[in-house]
């Protein structure tokens, strides 16, 4: 695996540069493509940086014709829903219309090995949960359509040019990197833990529960939170799976249990030894009670297991990389 060179789309965003990490740790060489749009350049710590677009064809040519990529794993999306709903058009250019150009190009230069950063948000509303691979796939907004689209792509692909993949649908991806060298850095933030965390550090005011009469034994919202190294660590063994002959496949991924929003609070609360200010508000539209994973194929079929699973673990690593973050304001 030491000869490998994989080509990591978004690698300068929170999912993306943990993979970066882990990939050259794993001795790979690794060459990261990022428009920075959403990414830093200074969280990727590891291989190549090429700044570049996915709309942009010919930057595409010129990087496959420069480079001899043996895979390629794309986190490059838009992924904030409500924004997806208001400007749907961005997310099919970006998350659909992109992808087809990264594709074509790969098809061109035959990379036939790809990594596919997908959602929960496939699923749409719950019919059951936990939700396995069997769970229908009725996506409620634009952005859960995008990644949708992507992964009936991909089976087309396979089936008309051989193009091997492999689906990963994650339901919260969160944590931080244990040893403190990345973090989770969105702009605007919208995901639970960093805006709790923020919330204890000062550098925001207070956090929102949206709702408190949800069928559920506290009456918050359940999550299944899965920590950053695992998902990665789940990519990881994706591609091995692939390199090894195994056919395409789609895997969900996640703890297998969920979290209450007011038991993240509490456990932010011991981890931080701060008060957090909670401000009520009502429910979000097209919020269901409960959402966790069932991730018993990936464990069978990659030999995944989550190495982080308790709540207060996620949200250490978390708060180590909410006060750099502080203290670099």
């Amino acid at each position: 695996m030491t000869n490998l060179h994989v080509l990591v789309v978004g690698g300068a965003g929170y999912i993306g540069s943990h993979m970066v990490k882990l990939l050259a740790k794993s001795g790979c060489k690794v060459t990261t493509l990022d428009n920075l749009v959403g990414g830093y350049r200074d969280a990727v710590l590891y291989g190549d940086f090429v700044l570049g677009d996915l709309a942009d064809k010919g930057m595409l040519e010129k990087l496959f014709a420069n480079n001899r990529f043996d895979a390629v794993m794309h986190f490059a999306s838009f992924i904030q829903v409500g924004e997806s709903v208001k400007d749907p058009s961005m997310y099919y250019f970006n998350n659909v219309s992109n992808t087809l150009n990264l594709l074509g190009t790969m098809r061109h230069f035959d990379v036939d090995k790809f990594i596919f950063s997908s959602t929960a948000a496939t699923f749409g509303e719950p019919k059951y949960s936990p939700i396995d691979e069997h769970h229908p796939q009725v996506p409620i907004n634009p952005y859960g359509r995008s990644k949708l689209f992507v992964e009936q792509i991909l089976q087309d692909y396979q089936h008309a040019y051989g193009l091997k993949s492999v689906c990963l649908r994650y339901f919260n991806a969160a944590g931080a990197d244990p040893e403190g060298e990345l973090g989770e850095r969105h702009n605007p933030e919208t995901h639970l833990i960093p805006l709790i965390l923020q919330a204890a550090s000062g550098r925001r005011e207070s956090i929102a529960v949206f709702g408190r009469d949800y069928d559920t034994p506290d009456g918050t919202c359940i999550r299944d939170y899965i920590h950053i190294a695992d998902l990665c660590q789940a990519h990881w063994l994706a591609l091995k799976s692939l390199l090894d002959g195994q056919q395409s496949q789609q895997y969900n991924l996640g703890n297998g249990h969920g979290f209450s929003v007011q038991e993240v609070i509490d456990s932010a609360k011991r981890i931080t030894k701060r008060e957090i200010r909670v401000t009520e508000a009502p429910r979000r539209a097209g919020d269901p009670a409960i959402l966790v994973a069932d991730s018993t194929l990936a464990q069978k079929q990659l030999g995944w297991k989550p190495c982080f699973a308790e709540l207060d673990v996620i949200l250490t690593h978390a708060w180590q990389w909410e006060q750099q973050m502080n203290h670099s304001k």
